[in-house]
């Protein structure tokens, strides 16, 4: 399998997109938190899905691998930010929470790219075989 890196940074940039607005909107309870969590990763995999096309499987990586490296990197924006404005205790309990969720961040990346690229090939088959104007 070749990776689409078009599609894992298509992804990407949708991730990162939606993280911030989310960061910006989103409250600081566990539902609103696990709801963005679930929305980013879906919406980010199906992008990187739909663009990677081919098959299902195909469209899971490509998006598992988006929403992982979104993640990848808001986690060391964060880790960052919380060393220069908390202190160096907090900023350990950030990393190793995060780095221990970056699993759990590739499954609704892999089932949105599923979807995604399942999408894309049903749309590009639905041109009629043989058929004349």
């Amino acid at each position: 399998m070749e990776v689409n890196w078009k599609a894992i940074v298509a992804g990407f940039v949708v991730a990162l997109a939606l993280a911030v607005v989310s960061g910006l909107v989103v409250g600081m309870n566990a539902t609103s938190l696990a709801l963005s969590w679930g929305t980013i990763g879906v919406v980010s995999g199906l992008v990187a899905g739909f663009i990677a096309g081919g098959t299902v499987p195909t469209g899971a990586v490509h998006g598992g691998i988006a929403t992982v490296l979104g993640s990848l990197i808001t986690l060391a924006i964060v880790t960052f930010t919380t060393l220069l404005f908390a202190g160096l205790v907090p900023t350990f309990g950030v990393l190793v929470g995060g780095v221990l969720l970056l699993a759990f961040y590739a499954i609704p990346g892999a089932l949105g790219g599923a979807i995604g690229s399942w999408a894309s090939g049903r749309r590009a088959s639905r041109t009629v075989a043989g058929a004349r104007a």
